[in-house]
């Protein structure tokens, strides 16, 4: 009898763990913020036009989201998106999306993109325009602009309105994780460590 009951138990808590994962399901069409009076304009997200045209200004790697932060009609809806611009070499450093897979398409260019799974066991592939690749939710990956001379441009769509985003380098190096830690961790010297550091807290 004890058994069955925590069996049961079991199962009640993985269908609410299960059903937590991700973005939760609604029960209207959609959210509308409070003071927002729906029209078609609350459904079109014109934010993502500017990014759309070749390299950067500024910088060698340039993100434009479009989430439920920046797209309030996708509260709920499970669906996100973004743009990644690439300059010449640029690179969007090692990260995580805890709460989506990615589905990386490459428009402009080519990009060489990696992941590594739970095995340790990396993954890398060079995409030329039109080709797609997907990173498992939560798995380690990135992307690069390996060409000197020419821009990539690539649009990514998530499985939730707001994926998240952990970015290695600063999540390790520019969070305050003690740097003894650090050094231990990474088999390094203090002046490395403390490189990486000031790198990352910069700016």
């Amino acid at each position: 009898m004890a058994s069955n009951a925590w069996v049961i138990l079991a199962i009640v808590l993985a269908t609410l763990l299960g059903t937590h994962a991700g973005d939760p399901d609604i029960t209207s069409d959609f959210i509308v913020p409070d003071g927002v009076t729906p029209d078609a304009d609350f459904f079109t997200f014109k934010g993502l036009k500017q990014a759309l045209w070749g390299a950067p200004k500024d910088a060698p790697f340039k993100v434009t989201k479009a989430s439920q932060v920046e797209f309030p009609a996708l509260m709920g809806q499970s669906v996100s998106y973004a743009v990644l611009q690439f300059a010449p070499g640029g690179i969007n450093p090692p990260h995580t999306h805890p709460r989506s897979a990615e589905l990386l398409l490459v428009v402009q260019g080519s990009l060489e993109v990696g992941l590594v799974d739970s095995n340790n066991t990396l993954f890398t592939q060079v995409l030329q325009t039109g080709e797609l690749f997907v990173f498992p939710k939560g798995l380690v990956h990135f992307q690069a602009n390996k060409d000197p001379r020419y821009p990539a441009l690539a649009l990514s769509a998530f499985g939730s309105a707001n994926a998240g985003t952990v970015s290695l380098p600063k999540t390790l190096f520019g969070s305050g994780v003690d740097k003894d830690v650090l050094a231990k961790s990474f088999k390094a010297d203090a002046q490395t460590i403390d490189k990486l550091v000031s790198a990352n807290t910069m700016g």
